[in-house]
């Protein structure tokens, strides 16, 4: 009984975002950022770009400073850096406004079909996340900036990644998940 109540106390307090006004909000932070920094959403090369503050204490900053990746884009502290930091501040900050916030090293749906191990589900965001950066990097745009600064374009590669992203992600959901 007290278990259930519980329960539902914390169901009261809980606000569910619509997924129409997230979606115009964010439509609207993509007009706003055109409008004042003349450039899309996007994060992959604001993550680019930071990595080379992580990359300049292992293999030094001449190194760096020589890379011709690093040197297509350094390290400037504009809108797409304050982006990435914000994105994460602001989920933590939605979370806890909407009563959602847990902490939790291994979701549920990880544990029934791969264990409760810790380090096996880090290892496989890290994994998981060096896979994505690459793709985006070699597809010249992330999930934000393709999908939505190119969708909201018309951009017909932007459409094509969408359609790809969404069909790769059925098809690994699917092999990752089915029924032992």
């Amino acid at each position: 009984m007290t278990d259930v109540m519980v329960k539902d106390s914390r169901k009261s307090k809980r606000i569910d975002w619509s997924p129409y006004l997230v979606g115009a909000g964010i439509g609207i932070l993509s007009w706003v950022a055109f409008a004042a920094f003349g450039d899309p959403l996007g994060v992959t090369t604001a993550f680019s770009r930071i990595a080379s503050l992580f990359a300049a204490p292992v293999i030094g900053s001449d190194a760096v400073a020589a890379n011709s990746y690093w040197k297509s884009m350094p390290l400037k502290w504009d809108y797409g850096v304050w982006f990435l930091v914000g994105i994460p501040l602001g989920a933590f900050l939605s979370a806890i406004i909407s009563g959602t916030w847990r902490l939790e090293l291994v979701p549920e749906v990880w544990k029934q079909r791969f264990g409760p191990s810790v380090f096996k589900r880090f290892v496989a965001a890290f994994l998981g996340g060096i896979v994505i950066m690459y793709g985006a990097r070699l597809a010249g745009g992330c999930t934000s900036g393709h999908g939505i600064s190119g969708g909201l374009q018309l951009a017909l590669s932007s459409w094509l990644f969408l359609a790809v992203m969404f069909a790769t992600g059925l098809l690994a959901s699917r092999i990752m998940f089915r029924k032992a």
